[in-house]
């Protein structure tokens, strides 16, 4: 093993495995830490639970995930997380970051979420999404992790006690040798300018023999190169049968999937009230699924963030999304059971409790479905799943991804 990732939760572990598959590196993608031997691998990838727990927790998974790689000769690790840079005043990344860095050895840390493929920049500090400052995009509204502050110094020094330090796009425009030296001027974590993929791969070449990173998937674009890999596209050979579209996520872009969605295939809400007054529970809901004619119908819990903060305000923030988390896994759980054998899953909280329900293992890394997202073919069985961000894929998403999963397009 060459590179080893631990991410923050489970469509951005999909995410970063895609990126290393797509640049020819065998890539397994880990449903936590295994507890028995894994095929081998040039890089694997450990999707963690980690992003929303509290810091002591997300400190300690992140530290086994990291010996466990370490262990396995991985010579590189990267801190994988959320393009929209997704935390609280008290963490996570900051004090995983710290710690991982002490773990290892390593005195200056490069931090970047940049994925400008997914329209995800960080200029001056600042992370933008599209044109838009990440402050005003939508994810100021996130009903756990809002987003309120685009400059990511001040986010991350709020964090850390170490010191956060800039690499500006000037110093990264001028080459990987200029991005070297800013690095090593302090020990520190360094916010790192890059707008463009170019900029990435100026950024993986400055990484060479570095034992730590973070950053959102587009970090990766120029770590395999340093390997000596190449780029390359997975095969994916396509899972026959049922789906169902799962989706959590209350970001902009999957509610304008599901808008788009509902249209086209049978659908069923579940909203806050219903889930807390047991209106649905994860049998009647599979009762509807199995139902249903279409081939992939929706289930959702998506809402607008008006509804989203009256539900917290009247039943609790934990309380509401922890039921919600529990009806998904017992629903997938129950859906694999009776035969489905294609999901897709919007929302990183979402595929977290999808993947604990259909007891996943080990996912092979499969074709591209959207900017971000693999097909993924869980434990050798006849199950193919997508875990995908919410902010991820045009309005189609959902009909696209389950035609790819079918090996259809």
């Amino acid at each position: 093993m060459k590179i080893g990732v631990i991410a923050d939760d489970f469509t951005g572990a999909s995410d970063i495995a895609l990126t290393l598959a797509e640049a020819g590196m065998k890539t397994l993608l880990l449903a936590g830490i295994p507890e028995q031997e894994c095929p081998d691998c040039d890089a694997a990838v450990i999707s963690l639970k980690s992003r929303t727990a509290p810091v002591a927790e997300a400190v300690e998974q992140s530290l086994k995930a990291c010996d466990w790689l370490t262990d396995k000769g991985a010579g590189q690790i990267v801190f994988k997380v959320c393009s929209t840079f997704d935390s609280t005043e008290a963490g996570n990344i900051g004090p995983v970051v710290e710690a991982l860095a002490e773990r290892l050895g390593e005195t200056s840390v490069i931090v970047c979420p940049a994925f400008p493929e997914n329209g995800r920049s960080v200029y001056q500090g600042h992370l933008f999404v599209g044109d838009t400052l990440l402050s005003e995009s939508g994810m100021q509204n996130h009903p756990l992790t809002p987003m309120t502050d685009p400059d990511l110094r001040r986010v991350l020094g709020r964090q850390t006690g170490w010191p956060v330090a800039h690499v500006p796009f000037l110093t990264v425009s001028k080459g990987a040798a200029q991005v070297s030296d800013a690095l090593a001027a302090l020990r520190a974590m360094f916010i790192v300018d890059a707008i463009q993929d170019e900029d990435l791969h100026t950024i993986g070449t400055a990484a060479k023999g570095r034992k730590l990173l973070c950053g959102g998937s587009g970090i990766a674009l120029g770590l395999p190169l340093n390997f000596g890999f190449q780029p390359g596209s997975p095969s994916w050979a396509g899972v026959a049968g049922k789906g169902v579209v799962l989706s959590g996520s209350c970001s902009l872009a999957t509610r304008a999937q599901i808008s788009t969605y509902r249209d086209l295939t049978p659908s069923l809400e579940l909203t806050a009230d219903d889930v807390m007054n047991g209106t649905h529970t994860a049998q009647s809901a599979a009762d509807w699924v199995m139902a249903q004619s279409h081939d992939a119908p929706l289930v959702y819990s998506s809402a607008d963030p008006e509804a989203v903060k009256a539900a917290q305000e009247r039943y609790g923030r934990d309380v509401v999304a922890e039921r919600i988390e529990l009806l998904f896994r017992d629903l997938a759980a129950e859906l694999v059971g009776r035969g489905i054998a294609r999901i897709v899953s919007a929302g990183g909280e979402t595929s977290g409790a999808v993947v604990k329900g259909i007891g996943a293992g080990t996912l092979g890394v499969g074709g591209r479905l959207a900017a971000g997202v693999p097909a993924l073919r869980v434990d050798d069985r006849a199950l193919a799943i997508a875990l995908k961000s919410g902010n991820f894929g045009d309005k189609d998403f959902f009909t696209t991804a389950m035609a790819r999963l079918a090996g259809d397009q």
